[in-house]
Order: C-alpha cells, then sequence, then structure tokens
C-alpha cells in the first residue's frame, strides 16, 4: 500500500475553467481536519479544492479523528468531512448536543466497518460467517502472541470501534490486536491473503479491499442503540455491545461558527455528494495505482466539473 504523507496534501496548481470568486465573506483560513486514512483525506482535499475555487482559504490540519471534536467545539478546527456512522456517531452526537458543532448532512457515501475474513477460511472455519462458529475455531485464528486465543486484528486504536467491549459481550475467545496505522491493516490482509494464511481483521468501504479479495463479514447479531446503550438489550443481559457494528452514512460535521463567518462554504459543504463507487475507485488510483492524493483529486474535479461547479454558486 502507498502510504499517505500528509503534509504533501496541500494546494493543486490545476487550472480548471470555473472562475475564482473573489467576494468570499471571509479571507480567513477555514480549517479542514485530514485523518490517517487514505479516503477520508481524498474527500477532505476534493472540499478543500472547491472552497479554493470559489475564493476561500483554506488550511488542513492533521487531527485525531475522535479528539478533533474538542477543537470542533472551540473553534479552532472548523470542518470534518468524514464523521462514519459506524465508529463516530457516539462523540458526533454528543457534540452537536453541546450546540457547538453543527451537522453538515450526509457525504452520500454509506460506511460498513466490520470484522472480515478471506473466503478460504470458511474451510478451516465452516462455520463462518456466523459469529457463533468464531469460538469452534479460535485457534485457527491465534498467533503466537495471542494463542490459545485467535487474533482479531483490529483498526488503529484512535478509530473507536468497541471491539474489546463486543468481545467479551459476546464471550469470544479472540483478543484484539490494533494494527497502527492503516496502511499496516491492509499491508497484512495482503500478506495473508496471498499466503493464504488464517486473519480476521476489521474492514470497511467505501475502500478498493472488499472489490479485490474474496472473502466475507461476520454475521453478529444485528446492531441496535440500544444493544449499544442498554446492557439489557441484546443476547448478554449484563453488558452492551453485544451486536455487530452499524451501517449508516458518512457526516460532514462543522464548528458552529462556521454557518455565521462562512455561510457560502457552508452552503458548498452541504452540497458536496459522492458515492461508494466512485469513493472507491480514487481509493484504488492512489492506494494501488501510485497516483498521488493530488493528481487523483485534480482529475476527479477536471472530470466532475458540471457537478461540483453547482455546489458554490
Amino acid at each position: 500500500m502507498k502510504v499517505i504523507n500528509l503534509l504533501s496534501v496541500g494546494l493543486l496548481s490545476t487550472a480548471l475553467s470555473t472562475p475564482v470568486l473573489a467576494d468570499v465573506e471571509s479571507q480567513d483560513p477555514i480549517k479542514l481536519t485530514t485523518h490517517d486514512w487514505t479516503g477520508q483525506i481524498i474527500t477532505t482535499t476534493i472540499m478543500g479544492e472547491i472552497l479554493q475555487k470559489a475564493g476561500y482559504n483554506i488550511e488542513y490540519v492533521q487531527a485525531d479523528y475522535i479528539a478533533q471534536f474538542a477543537g470542533l467545539k472551540t473553534g479552532d478546527l472548523h470542518v470534518a468531512m468524514e464523521i462514519w456512522e459506524t465508529t463516530g456517531r457516539e462523540a458526533m452526537d454528543e457534540a452537536t448536543d453541546t450546540g457547538k458543532v453543527v451537522n453538515l448532512g450526509e457525504s452520500g457515501m454509506t460506511a460498513i466497518e466490520e470484522w472480515w475474513y478471506p473466503g478460504y477460511m470458511e474451510e478451516l472455519c465452516p462455520g463462518l460467517p456466523d459469529w457463533q462458529a468464531m469460538n469452534d475455531c479460535a485457534e485457527e485464528f491465534a498467533t503466537p502472541e495471542t494463542a490459545p486465543l485467535g487474533r482479531y486484528l483490529g483498526a488503529p486504536v484512535t478509530w473507536g470501534g468497541f471491539d474489546e467491549e463486543r468481545i467479551e459481550a459476546l464471550g469470544l475467545d479472540f483478543e484484539v490486536v490494533h494494527a497502527g496505522t492503516d496502511a499496516a491493516l491492509f499491508a497484512e490482509l495482503e500478506s495473508a491473503y496471498q499466503r493464504k494464511a488464517p486473519i480476521v481483521l476489521w474492514l470497511y468501504s467505501p475502500h478498493w479491499a472488499p472489490a479485490k479479495y474474496e472473502g466475507s463479514y461476520i454475521e453478529f447479531p444485528e446492531y441496535s442503540v440500544e444493544c449499544y446503550n442498554d446492557p439489557s438489550v441484546g443476547i448478554n443481559p449484563d453488558a452492551a455491545y453485544d451486536c455487530g457494528k452499524p451501517v449508516g452514512p458518512i457526516w460532514k460535521v462543522a464548528w458552529s461558527g462556521v454557518e455565521e463567518k462562512w455561510p457560502g462554504a457552508v452552503a458548498a459543504i452541504e452540497a458536496f455528494d459522492i458515492d461508494n463507487e466512485a469513493m472507491g475507485a480514487l481509493i484504488t488510483q492512489v492506494d494501488l495505482d501510485g497516483v498521488s492524493v493530488d493528481e487523483a483529486v485534480a482529475e476527479w474535479l477536471s472530470a466532475n466539473e458540471e457537478t461540483w461547479s453547482g455546489w458554490i454558486q
């Protein structure tokens, strides 16, 4: 996988036909947050470049996915383009409930994040994808560091996801080992897949991996809000998180002051819309084909000018 250098995600020099609009509400920089996965950096760069073409000043600020809400509440950070229903909903709701952060609507993408295994694992664990088969096959997923427990390769710990809580609530004989980075997560999947080595790990969409690799998501008990918040709900009456992860929109959020200071930018951000297929293709360009984020974004902007130009009018 290509490792993204966040410092290289900057201004694009592409000259598209849409003119820059000078009469924006403020020339103070709008601070857009970037995180540690390719798709989010692409989404944010697309939005940033469109806002620049409308005449706004843009600053990209690297921030932790969940911790960024502290900066969004104070106005030290301004816009976050990807809050996933699957992992960020609780933090988003807490922030918007304060009135200091506003939800600017759906991005057009649908978030899927769940435990996933390659298809060849069904020969070693024939009860899959039913989650109840996992304990029968835990040793098949074990590594020297987790044996006799199976290893679940989780996402970087800052992403959240409640995997440790899920394992405990469902009584799974597994241990979570978190990948250090998004790149490390998929590098390990690639290595295991080539060797047909046992692995179960966090996989998400939009991404190129579900299209490239044959496999399935584990089928956990169906998610509900109550399952996460009320221990009495679900198959374990004494624990929350005894169900799968939610599936739902990827949201856009902002510091509440953005609406007053840059109303035109807010309108453009609200209008932003891209689907999983288009984003998956962009991520593939960057992670698999070696195209830079700037190059991929410039190509998308050129091919979709009729679409995005309407967002800034």
